[in-house]
């Protein structure tokens, strides 16, 4: 007889979940608490969805930030390849663009919850909109079933949590899932938000806000330790810094910062060029205009604002004749271009990241199927576990990938295989 299984949740995993285990013969019901399916799908990759990045699945691992090694197996059953070969299945046509992200063609999100939702309905799964789980129901150690927030008992052979983190809470994610995983016995790790933008001590990013530097190489530190150095784009905000280099700096603040002290952010303006090749250039557009003043003798070196933002740095009166200008302020200057240099004060909050870190302690999960080490029957997949990846795509291919595992293992009462289409 045909397992039946409830999915408290219609995120991306929620979804991917409910149509393997549909797709594998279980009788499936989504319990999701929205109006509708997908809410965060649809603000992803700024509403063009950014469903995953066109990879193999060891540079997959090499992108994902906490517990790589958890998600093994997660990846090997469906990976990038099988995701994307779904969604063209389903109809969702897709085209992969600059870092191997991969998006639909229509530049929709709405077509990549669309084709799934109406993939699962096809497999004869049921969604309830409007519909909160608020409990899981346990009986001799093995999941019985949820209790609704209406009272409503909804029996089920296997319930899989795919309730998402604490991140965008407009979309619902409420963080459910850590309450229903420590009712019933599992580790929550500390979370905090991931993908976010880092606020500096230093005021001077608010005198840039609105700026966007391309080609600049950012490395986040702590003393002497260094976790993440990357070459790309940046922008400055009014109490700090964003883009996405920062917003994958802040995954590796997030998974370090309780156990190091004094973060700092260096970032090289001109990592295209050696100090001696740039002091040349410093040198020729001085001397080409002796006689005016530093600030408008070098406005084509760097934006105005940022100039003026490094002059300050440096020590160097905007304002001081070029032919004036020493060679030890020349020195200064050069610091301050290729480590221009701000300490982290924190980060954004859960309102603004893409992300949350931390979550179920994997410890508690079997990496295989995504079911419970603790209670048979109880399922965990996406961003509920404690795993997070950086920009790229890499987030949504962890929600596919578990979902994947967890809705064919409840469905087949086992360790599930890889896709077949």
């Amino acid at each position: 007889m045909s397992k039946k299984v409830l999915v408290a949740g219609a995120g991306a995993s929620g979804l991917m979940a409910a149509y393997s285990a549909a797709a594998a013969g279980a009788r499936v019901t989504v319990a999701e608490k929205n109006e509708k399916a997908g809410k965060k799908i649809y603000i992803t990759g700024k509403g063009r969805c950014n469903l995953t990045n066109n990879c193999d699945r060891d540079s997959f691992l090499r992108h994902v930030v906490t517990n790589p090694k958890f998600l093994y197996s997660a990846i090997n059953a469906f990976d990038a390849e099988d995701t994307m070969t779904l969604f063209e299945s389903l109809g969702c046509r897709l085209k992969t663009e600059r870092g191997n992200r991969v998006f639909p063609v229509s530049d929709h999100a709405s077509d990549v919850t669309g084709a799934l939702v109406a993939g699962l309905r096809d497999k004869g799964a049921e969604i309830r909109y409007d519909t909160a789980v608020s409990e899981i129901l346990l009986g001799n150690g093995s999941v019985t079933g949820v209790k609704t927030a209406d009272g409503e008992m909804i029996s089920a052979d296997c319930v899989i949590i795919c309730t998402g983190g604490l991140a965008y809470p407009s979309t619902g994610s409420d963080g459910d899932g850590y309450r229903f995983a420590e009712e019933t016995g599992h580790r929550v790790t500390d979370r905090c938000p991931s993908l976010v933008r880092l606020r500096t001590t230093e005021d001077h990013p608010s005198r840039l806000q609105g700026l966007s530097l391309k080609n600049v190489k950012l490395t986040l530190k702590a003393g002497k330790k260094t976790f993440y150095s990357e070459t790309g784009e940046m922008l400055f905000t009014d109490d700090g810094l964003s883009g996405p280099l920062v917003l994958s700096a802040s995954a590796w603040y997030a998974l370090n910062k309780a156990k190091y002290d004094g973060f700092e952010i260096h970032i090289d303006l001109k990592c295209g060029s050696d100090r001696e090749k740039l002091d040349s250039r410093v040198l020729s557009l001085l001397s080409e205009m002796k006689n005016r003043n530093v600030a408008n003798a070098l406005v084509s070196f760097l934006p105005r604002s940022l100039l003026s933002v490094v002059l300050e740095m440096s020590g160097i009166d905007g304002d001081e004749r070029s032919r004036d200008v020493t060679r030890e302020e020349r020195m200064r200057l050069l610091d301050s271009v290729k480590d221009m240099t701000f300490s982290v004060l924190g980060s954004g909050p859960f309102t603004e990241a893409v992300i949350t870190h931390g979550g179920v302690d994997v410890r508690d999960v079997d990496p295989h199927t995504m079911e419970s080490k603790l209670v048979k029957g109880l399922y965990f997949c996406g961003e509920v576990l404690d795993t997070d990846a950086l920009t790229g795509g890499y987030n949504l291919q962890t929600a596919w990938s578990t979902g994947y595992l967890a809705g064919t293992s409840a469905a087949c009462g086992g360790r599930a295989g890889r896709q077949t289409g």
